[in-house]
């Protein structure tokens, strides 16, 4: 067994001593700002990143850095409060550290959140969106990397976001009297914001709107047949949209902003796919 199998084992080994029988249905992963949303879950276990040894340390403002075994309507959760990002320096093994901890504990259906910088015309600051399809414009593939006791024969080629959520979205909107809409998610490496004419490209490529993660999880869990919902959060728009200057600032203030509205919508999601 190598290190990096050695460190999935070992975190892994520790957590479930403690959760004993505690089995999630869903993993959820929460983005920049979005880990207030760890406030709706009836905690039973809570997991220190930092303490945890072999775990990557999230090093980014607004990633906490918990792992959480807890409740939402009575679905059993695994939550990470916070995530890793491949611009911190961890390799892509690390990245996808949340994803291969979910599916060693089994879990159906990944949750993933983020912020996003906007692309489409359409979608302002504040907007949620589902998303319904991606482009990973950095060619990086986590299937690529992970160690060979995780491989498996794999059925699911292309990346797919569970379509019985997305045919709900009219249902959602009028339940909480919000537009919700859904688009295409384009992944870059970060930490630098896009320029506008990388902005520009983007948009001529049918990129809706930008961000610094989820791609990853995103391959790797329908790899393991895990279900994906992908959620972002407009915080801004995009580099060229708008003549403001992008800050991380402006990433927190948003998700602060927004974030009971998600929260009703986070847990309607929950409550639908089981």
């Amino acid at each position: 067994m190598n290190q990096k199998e050695n460190n999935y084992q070992l975190v892994y080994n520790y957590i479930k001593h403690e959760v004993g029988n505690f089995s999630p249905q869903i993993c959820l992963i929460l983005g920049s700002g979005l880990g207030v949303f760890a406030s709706e879950i009836k905690r039973q276990f809570v997991f220190d990143t930092s303490n945890l040894k072999g775990y990557p340390k999230s090093t980014v403002s607004g990633h906490k850095g918990n792992i959480i075994f807890g409740e939402i309507n009575r679905k059993k959760i695994l939550a990470f409060q916070g995530r890793i990002h491949y611009y911190e320096g961890y390799s892509l093994n690390e990245v996808v550290f949340p994803v291969i901890l979910a599916k060693m504990f089994n879990v159906n259906t990944l949750i993933t959140t983020n912020v996003s910088g906007g692309i489409n015309s359409k979608f302002k600051p504040g907007d949620i969106v589902f998303l319904d399809s991606h482009i990973n414009l950095t060619f990086k593939n986590p299937i690529s990397v992970i160690p060979q006791n995780l491989r498996i024969k794999s059925n699911r080629k292309i990346c797919e976001y569970e379509q019985k959520i997305l045919n709900k979205i009219p249902d959602i909107s009028h339940k909480f009297n919000v537009e919700l809409k859904k688009g295409t998610y384009l992944w870059t490496l970060g930490p630098s914001y896009e320029t506008p004419a990388e902005i520009l490209a983007f948009k001529n490529l049918g990129a809706d709107m930008v961000g610094m993660s989820t791609v990853p999880e995103v391959i790797i869990a329908n790899y393991f047949g895990i279900n994906v919902v992908g959620i972002s959060l407009i915080s801004n728009y995009a580099s060229g949209i708008s003549e403001n200057k992008l800050s991380h600032q402006e990433v927190i203030e948003i998700s602060e902003k927004n974030k009971h509205i998600l929260a009703n919508v986070l847990k309607e999601v929950i409550s639908i796919l089981y």
